[in-house]
């Protein structure tokens, strides 16, 4: 029989667990484990949540762990401690996409209006947290800011946007797949702190009309008319420092 010592997490990236798989034959392997989970856990960017299990089969081979117990059925094997630690830490810093599929499963809207209620939600959290919701560059477009990942996912879309399970297959109940979105975001840096500022946006805009929005962000002394959009020019960028400053000018 072989000794299989487990270290696990979840990869909300990847859309999937993840797992490292060692071979336990002496005192030396133990030591080994021991070692890979405090680099992992002294490293991590963010607080994170490592599960072990302990589990004989007689093989080496992971098939053999997935056979003998489904709950390891399709968990993705990784090689190396160091490429674990690069699928959590990816974890930890959320795109603008993130927040707007979160959205999306809790307010289904067109393009336009998805961009407005992303921007709305890190203009909130910004002004009251002084940090950044996400990592993305936010520019300032004809009908107000534009979040760069929204906009290259959902740019050619025409019609009202549901949540995707896949990248081209829509699901008709587009509430089901809110709770693994709220935990990609849970699992971000600050992560309860984010899901409560973008659910407190979404209650106080969700029923807002898009050109209602736009109107919001084009209104005078706004981050969007500071920062100069209305020369149309889609590469000028809105500042976190404009937000901080301005906000205040657009909120409804």
């Amino acid at each position: 029989m072989y000794k299989h010592y487990i270290i696990m997490s979840s990869a909300f990236t990847l859309g999937t667990r993840i797992a490292l798989d060692y071979i336990i034959e002496n005192d030396s392997d133990i030591e080994r484990v021991k070692s890979d989970m405090k680099y992992i856990e002294e490293n991590a960017k963010n607080d994170i949540h490592l599960s072990s299990h302990f589990i004989s089969t007689n093989s080496k081979d992971w098939e053999s762990v997935e056979k003998i117990d489904a709950f390891f059925s399709n968990v993705k094997l990784i090689n190396t401690k160091e490429e674990f630690l690069k699928y959590i830490d990816q974890d930890t810093e959320l795109k603008g996409l993130d927040v707007a599929k979160y959205i999306l499963s809790k307010c289904p809207c067109t393009h336009l209006k998805l961009e407005k209620m992303v921007y709305f939600a890190y203009a909130d959290y910004m002004v009251k947290t002084g940090k950044k919701l996400f990592n993305d560059n936010i520019f300032a477009y004809k009908l107000g800011p534009v979040i760069e990942s929204v906009y290259k996912k959902y740019k050619k879309r025409k019609t009202i946007l549901f949540i995707e399970e896949e990248d081209d297959k829509m699901v008709e109940d587009e509430t089901k797949l809110t709770m693994p979105l709220r935990s990609r975001i849970m699992s971000s840096k600050d992560g309860l702190e984010k899901v409560f500022s973008i659910d407190e946006t979404i209650s106080k805009y969700k029923d807002v009309k898009a050109y209602d929005l736009v109107k919001l962000t084009h209104r005078k002394n706004s981050p969007w008319k500071i920062a100069g959009g209305h020369i149309r020019n889609n590469s000028i960028k809105i500042t976190d420092q404009l937000i901080k400053d301005y906000h205040l000018n657009e909120q409804n």
